[in-house]
């Protein structure tokens, strides 16, 4: 049976990221050290082509896509931006711990909304509709690979949701201009709408001699077996 693939990278650094402020639909650039570190990633590893591109629509996921594949055309999806931290954006935690709306918010996991922003559940439920249309659309045309860019909460929520190995949310945490690539199988997606993670992009990052020792997947491999036990037994789970 035909599968698809599908490359999930999160985007280039931004000042805002380097600030470690709120930074969700604020449409902010990338920084000039983000695009260089793109290019460096660029030139020392590599980034799998495919047959379609996607991209939030925000600007620094644009830009690090036109970075990354410059030839490519793509096509944009709202509901893949990141979620919206309301009155918080822009701003920083040490800047929002005498606010006692940020502190109910931390307090309860960050499920909430913040004021005027989205709450965890809204963030999921858009996010994996959107994800959802974009298989269904591969699999409708038949195109057998793809490449999304968009933002660490967007990976990390849809990999939570959907990915095999199981892993909890903060597992899927990736860097910027890294990713994943999954493998969408028909039957499974079909009947439990999950997704097998099988490699860490760019390709060649996770090689000994790169002085990268990244192991998230490894990581959650050991979280999905503590939570699940052997994952193979649990193909129909979502």
């Amino acid at each position: 049976m035909k599968s698809y693939t599908i490359h999930l990278i999160r985007h280039g650094l931004t000042d805002g990221n380097t600030k470690g402020q709120y930074i969700g639909s604020t449409d902010v650039p990338l920084a000039p050290e983000g695009l260089t570190q793109l290019l460096q990633l660029k030139e020392r590893f590599q980034y799998p082509k495919a047959d379609a591109y996607f991209t939030s629509p925000l600007l620094r996921c644009q830009q690090t896509l036109k970075a990354l594949y410059p030839q490519a055309t793509p096509l944009v999806i709202p509901g893949l931006a990141e979620c919206s931290f309301g009155k918080w954006e822009g701003k920083t935690a040490n800047e929002l711990q005498n606010d006692p709306e940020f502190v109910q918010w931390m307090e309860a996991g960050g499920k909430d909304a913040p004021p005027e922003g989205e709450s965890s559940a809204q963030f999921q439920t858009r996010c994996c509709e959107a994800f959802s249309k974009v298989v269904e659309g591969l699999m409708k045309t038949g195109t057998t690979s793809a490449v999304i860019v968009t933002h660490g909460g967007v990976i990390m929520t849809l990999l939570a949701t959907f990915g095999l190995p199981r892993a909890n949310f903060y597992d899927w945490l990736v860097d910027n201009g890294c990713g994943y690539s999954i493998r969408v199988t028909p039957n499974l997606w079909m009947r439990g709408q999950v997704v097998e993670v099988y490699e860490q992009l760019p390709l060649g990052i996770q090689d000994p001699d790169s002085g990268n020792q990244t192991i998230v997947l490894d990581i959650a491999r050991e979280a999905a077996n503590r939570a699940w036990g052997d994952v193979e037994d649990h193909p129909e789970e979502s």
